[in-house]
């Protein structure tokens, strides 16, 4: 019976060193286990971080250039606008440095008849009210009729260039109908007057007598009468 109790005591006592080594080799394990399966879950949070932070590299790089384009483009506009300022500068209304050009229907014109030099029609001009001008073309453009032998010569007498006409200042020249020693001639009423050759609208002046026409000639204009009294050079 003893031995039969000391037998069964010894086996008990094996179990229980086997279970307490048991017990002992699993808390062991424990720790690493869960170390191991807290260093695969890190690995692989970095690896989706490395990977996310391409994408996110790859984004921002997107606007970047965009970015630049839109500059590229803006830099161009602001050139472009510069220059068409610098154009919009250089014409400004301007016309060699002196301003606006006389034109024929700018001006009122009188013509009245002088006895000096044997005779001949002095015409001065005003700027109308309002208007301020410059006579850039130092000779009118006179005519007597419509025919070719009825335009003026220019003798070169006077002449400032430009003239500005505002308010009461004036400008004067002087039309010699005849220069001819004979009794040959075309009579007209009115004499025909513009600032250019190229003026579509003439003044048409009566005359305060009737002319005789033959190889008429026009003096520049002014702003000296005295430098407004036609003579053959």
């Amino acid at each position: 019976m003893r031995s039969r109790l000391a037998a069964r005591s010894a086996r008990l006592v094996l179990a229980a060193a086997a279970v307490t080594a048991l017990a002992a080799t699993t808390t062991a394990c424990g720790p690493e286990d869960n170390g191991a399966a807290d260093s695969a879950a890190t690995a692989s949070a970095a690896s989706s971080a490395g990977s996310g932070g391409g994408s996110d590299s790859s984004s921002s790089d997107s606007p970047s250039t965009s970015g630049s384009s839109t500059g590229g483009s803006n830099s161009s506009g602001s050139t472009d606008k510069t220059d068409s300022s610098d154009k919009t500068d250089s014409g400004d209304g301007e016309k060699s440095g002196y301003g606006q050009s006389c034109g024929t229907n700018d001006l009122n014109f009188t013509v009245t008849s002088e006895s000096q030099a044997g005779g001949y029609y002095l015409v001065t001009a005003k700027a109308k009210s309002g208007i301020t001008c410059y006579l850039d073309i130092n000779t009118p453009s006179v005519g007597f009729g419509s025919g070719a032998d009825g335009v003026a010569s220019p003798v070169g007498q006077g002449g400032e260039d430009p003239i500005k006409l505002t308010g009461s200042t004036v400008a004067y020249t002087g039309i010699n109908p005849k220069t001819t020693n004979n009794d040959f001639g075309k009579e007209f009423e009115n004499v025909i007057i513009s600032v250019t050759e190229e003026d579509a609208d003439p003044a048409e002046l009566k005359l305060p007598d009737t002319a005789t026409v033959d190889k008429p000639i026009v003096t520049n204009w002014s702003t000296d009468i005295s430098g407004a009294v036609p003579r053959i050079i």
